[in-house]
């Protein structure tokens, strides 16, 4: 377009930008922008937010920070989805405190927070173990008149499951099915794997039991979680009978369900089915990692 003398519009490179995002041309993008920009093109905020979207998904962190600093040169103003994804480039980071200067710039700028913007910044403070800050987001965006999605809740959900805060998880949960959204397996996954990391193995069986109920069906990480659950409450044989029903349901299992097993039953000393399983994996042509091999010897030494 621009080669053949065609001029091009701000929409028209908004789209051409946007596109080469998506199917992971980021560089040409960038490159078709630097063009632009010496072509006397002004651009704007949306062009910017595709280029730093794409890279945020590959986690260059350099090249986001490089089209960072660009716009302030440039002193493109940010809109929300700028401002967004901002936030979430801090809060991959951990820097915390940089996500909150952010969102309070954005709101001295006069710029409306959205649900994805108060998400993305309950989802920060999750990361780093700050749930009183998290829920006192929860409560801000409920009072100025947004409604919590199924992401919102889910990463509040993961904060508070991976702080072993089960029954806030429980509380979670139910407004959740009040409020009619969907607990897809995402959530479930959520919820049991935070009884199994506590220990709490009856109610991680309950929990895929109600999921089985209501139609949502388990996963390959479903069944890991269990299977190591049930390994680290000495439950092997309980775990073994899981994996045993992975193919059995359909699914293969993968070199994290393998290694799970593998560490349970090593863990107890049982290397000759730790090693049956460990030959079962290399016919599956399931490239084993360096945990797994550290579980063999360990079995071994158990013995």
């Amino acid at each position: 377009m621009v080669d053949s003398g065609v001029g091009i519009t701000v929409y028209s490179l908004t789209i051409a930008v946007s596109a080469m995002c998506k199917v992971g041309e980021s560089v040409k993008a960038r490159e078709l922008m630097d063009e632009m920009v010496v072509k006397g093109v002004r651009l704007n905020a949306n062009k910017h937010n595709a280029l730093i979207d794409a890279h945020l998904k590959k986690s260059e962190f350099r090249e986001v920070e490089v089209i960072r600093d660009l716009m302030k040169r440039e002193g493109v103003s940010y809109n929300v989805v700028a401002y967004t994804l901002l936030i979430k480039f801090y809060s991959l980071l951990g820097k915390i405190k940089d996500a909150q200067k952010v969102f309070d710039k954005m709101l001295v700028k006069g710029i409306v927070a959205d649900i994805y913007v108060y998400t993305s910044m309950i989802s920060c403070n999750c990361k780093v173990g700050n749930l009183k800050r998290a829920f006192e987001l929860f409560d801000e965006l409920t009072e100025r008149g947004l409604v919590s999605n199924v992401h919102t809740y889910g990463v509040l959900l993961n904060g508070v499951c991976k702080a072993g805060e089960m029954k806030v998880a429980e509380v979670l949960l139910s407004e959740m099915k009040s409020k009619g959204l969907d607990v897809n397996d995402v959530i479930i996954n959520t919820l049991m794997d935070g009884y199994c990391k506590k220990g709490l193995m009856k109610e991680a069986h309950r929990i895929r039991s109600e999921m089985e109920a209501k139609g949502v069906m388990p996963d390959v990480y479903t069944f890991t979680c269990l299977v190591h659950g049930d390994c680290m409450a000495g439950r092997v044989d309980d775990a073994k009978k899981l994996f045993v029903e992975m193919p059995q349901t359909g699914f293969v299992r993968n070199v994290l369900s393998y290694t799970t097993m593998i560490a349970g039953l090593s863990k107890e000393g049982r290397s000759e089915e730790a090693f049956k399983l460990y030959d079962e994996m290399q016919k599956a042509a399931i490239l084993p990692d360096d945990t797994l091999y550290s579980s063999l010897v360990g079995s071994l030494h158990s013995v």
